[in-house]
């Protein structure tokens, strides 16, 4: 099961992660997400766990509490199309723009 997680402090690192969740059961992977140029964290990841037992126990033990200063956001991950139809949408309205601005004389 894929989980959230949010609010983190920018300081946390993956394997700090990794055994915040593994109090819970097995963790497959740990991510941070990290910003492509500076490198610093966005101050989120995922956490990938094989049972879905110790998934939802690990987003009940874990949500709402304090891990290195920051109160963080844990639930269950959605699924990753939503972000791409945004930008897909994104692009078609700035198409449109484009047309709209262009004259034809």
């Amino acid at each position: 099961m894929n989980i959230y997680a949010g609010n983190l402090s920018y300081k946390i690192t993956e394997e700090d992660l990794r055994a915040a969740f593994e109090a819970y059961g097995s963790v497959e992977t740990a991510t941070i997400i990290k910003d492509k140029y500076s490198g610093q964290s966005k101050g989120f990841g995922f956490v990938t766990m094989d049972s879905k037992e110790e998934a939802l126990a690990a987003i009940e033990g874990l949500n709402k509490t304090e891990l290195q200063g920051r109160t963080v956001n844990v639930n269950e991950a959605r699924p990753r199309s939503d972000s791409n139809n945004r930008n897909n949408n994104n692009n078609n309205n700035n198409n449109n723009n484009n047309n709209r601005r262009r004259r034809n004389f």
